[in-house]
């Protein structure tokens, strides 16, 4: 369910990134997500004329060190690898700014993934 995450970090040239030492803490959509983009948008992103959109995206979904689901705090920010912050709300489960994360706590080498059903875009940036 995470293939497209997969190949869009390959596009985007994080592979050496995202395996590095860490702890990173991934917010990773879902297949499903990245199909609820606008039409052609991902596409868009996936041409190698726009693997830096792409990379600040996905960049955008990682936070330094390694946070756990019973870490997050209700109005709670944090600063993403890409620079902008990321809005935790926990008044109805858990969200990612507007993104529901639909599993959580799944332990990697290199710190933790929770998978979340939405792509977020920073705000700083134009599609």
């Amino acid at each position: 369910s995470l293939s497209t995450l997969v190949a869009a970090v390959q596009a985007g040239g994080l592979v050496e990134t995202l395996s590095g030492e860490g702890p990173f803490t991934v917010f990773a959509p879902t297949n499903d997500a990245f199909a609820a983009l606008p039409d052609g948008v991902l596409d868009m992103l996936l041409k190698p004329e726009n693997k830096d959109k792409l990379a600040a995206i996905l960049t955008y979904h990682v936070v330094g060190g390694k946070v756990m689901s019973t870490d997050l705090q209700d109005g709670q920010t944090a600063a993403t690898v890409q620079g902008d912050e990321i809005k935790v709300d926990l008044s109805d489960g858990a969200k990612i700014n507007d993104a529901t994360v639909v599993t959580a706590d799944v332990e990697a080498t290199n710190g933790v993934v929770h998978i979340i059903d939405k792509v977020i875009l920073p705000p700083s940036l134009e599609l």
